[in-house]
């Protein structure tokens, strides 16, 4: 993958550059910038805020003109191509920054945020630095949502989604690298729609780099807010998991297939009452026990109030990443032996 060239030289103008994917993020942009521009920024470093817009049709970008009007650090820029991955590679070739943070619209930072990131960069020599993704709900459903992504039951063995201490891990939330670190990479897979900073960190660790989470990166995510959404979200994931697995097979942990085992054996029920009589559906009697645990320890922890919601947003998330998992099977290989 050719590199990135820059329009800068890296150590010229701002010492960090804020990348911001946007579409569509009225709701929630506002409240983003305003975190950003509130950071306490260490001694002598200055920043720069990159927002790119994938052609938004609300008043997303009416929104950051009106902040850029009032702070000269923000600058808004196009991004034709509406995906994620193409708006970090615009945000990449016009950084200016020594550093570079991403920074996800749905995000509200800590005001230490920024300067922790680079500390940690510097301090632990890693090629990318992230923190753990704080989920947050507004409502009752959102709520339950966002109990249910961060609970080991969903998230499985993902540490950025809940660790308590800092560790080097296989991928993190958002992420701050030192610019050149990405331009040698080439910057994010722009034929990646999802998965794409998951596979730039494969390749990161490809080249002897480390990945480097810790809890003192802080920051909060605004989950979906309804279910269709979030099985939409979540079949994505499973879905472009595939291709990544086919690129990258090493880079397979075991929480990525234990959804996918869970439909086919749901799928496989009938076929294994027919075979097996009732001791056929045993697998779905125990998976309901192990929700309706699951469901009860994070209604303990985040209120019972939550109780109701989340054996149906638990259940949501696994049926759609192993059947959006299952789907990219079929499809990604068929779609590799038509371009060979």
């Amino acid at each position: 993958m050719s590199a990135i060239p820059s329009q800068s030289p890296p150590h010229a103008g701002p010492t960090v550059t804020v990348v911001i994917p946007m579409r569509n993020e009225a709701g929630c942009i506002a409240a983003c910038l305003a975190s950003i521009l509130a950071n306490e920024l260490p001694a002598d470093t200055t920043m720069e805020v990159l927002v790119l817009d994938g052609e938004s049709t609300d008043d997303s970008p009416a929104i950051v003109s009106r902040v850029a009007e009032r702070d000269g650090r923000i600058r808004l820029l196009p991004n034709p191509e509406r995906l994620q991955a193409a708006a970090f590679n615009l945000g990449l070739a016009a950084a200016r920054g020594q550093y570079l943070v991403r920074m996800d619209a749905h995000s509200v930072c800590a005001t230490d945020y920024i300067a922790e990131c680079l500390r940690l960069l510097e301090s632990t020599g890693a090629g990318n630095v992230g923190g753990v993704q704080r989920a947050e709900g507004t409502s009752w459903l959102t709520g339950a949502i966002a109990a249910a992504v961060s609970s080991r039951f969903a998230a499985g063995d993902a540490r950025y989604r809940n660790a308590t201490t800092a560790t080097v891990t296989d991928t993190v939330y958002l992420g701050a690298w030192r610019t050149a670190t990405l331009r040698e990479l080439g910057g994010m897979r722009t034929d990646w729609a999802v998965n794409e900073d998951y596979e730039l960190n494969v390749r990161l660790r490809a080249t002897g780099g480390t990945v480097y989470l810790s809890p003192t990166i802080r920051s909060t995510y605004r989950v979906r807010s309804s279910v269709p959404m979030l099985a939409r979200q979540y079949a994505r994931y499973g879905f472009w998991k595939v291709r990544t697995l086919l690129e990258h097979p090493a880079s397979l942990r075991w929480r990525q297939l234990v959804a996918p085992a869970f439909v086919l054996s749901v799928l496989l029920t009938p076929w294994l009452i027919a075979w097996l009589g009732a001791l056929g559906g045993a697998h779905l009697v125990l998976y309901l026990l192990a929700n309706l645990t699951a469901s009860t320890i994070v209604a303990r922890r985040d209120g019972m109030a939550l109780l109701p919601l989340l054996p149906v947003v638990f259940a949501v998330i696994h049926l759609a990443w192993g059947l959006g998992f299952w789907g990219g099977v079929i499809y990604w290989p068929l779609r590799q032996g038509r371009s060979t």
